[in-house]
């Protein structure tokens, strides 16, 4: 066993590239139900952001910023869904607590966190973002900010360039 791994530090490939196919994978939300990552990608512009616990100061900060500008998101036709490694319990008083409008994923097997390439630290994932468009890659924040994740995908929203083929 290396030196990384006793330290609880996992060597995961390298995060998801801007053009990269998003993953496509089943994993379980707050509600103990199946969360389709392919089907929710056909629905719109989707937002996965990974922070590494809920109910901690960043964690809340972070989703608040989100929750403080779901209408903003929403209008934009932006879906969230927030992944941590805690259980669904866990997540499920976390959203309940700060009324998250959004939809967390419980990725206790770290499944997501693996498919997305995010390094974890004592079982934890590191605070990643990353916006999907059409099953693909367009954004991604390998350090996401806690205080001002909402106005980073905004901002990032802004300079995508519309999409040709459903303008036509």
């Amino acid at each position: 066993m290396g030196l990384l791994s006793l330290l609880g530090i996992t060597e995961a490939r390298e995060p998801l590239n801007v053009g990269d196919k998003a993953p496509e994978l089943v994993a379980i939300d707050q509600n103990g139900a199946q969360i389709d990552f392919a089907q929710v990608y056909k629905k719109g512009i989707t937002l996965v952001y990974f922070y590494p616990k809920a109910d901690t100061p960043g964690c809340t900060a972070e989703a608040c910023s989100l929750r403080d500008a779901f209408t903003q998101l929403t209008e934009r036709g932006v879906q969230v869904i927030g992944v941590s490694t805690d259980k669904p319990a866990d997540q499920k008083k976390f959203q309940e607590k700060f009324h998250l409008p959004f939809t967390l994923i419980a990725d206790s097997d770290k499944k997501v966190v693996e498919a997305f390439g995010v390094h974890t630290t004592m079982g934890l994932a590191s605070r990643q973002s990353f916006l999907i468009r059409d099953g693909m890659i367009v954004w991604r924040d390998l350090k996401a900010s806690t205080q001002q994740q909402a106005q980073d995908v905004l901002k990032a929203l802004s300079a995508l360039k519309p999409d040709v083929a459903k303008l036509q």
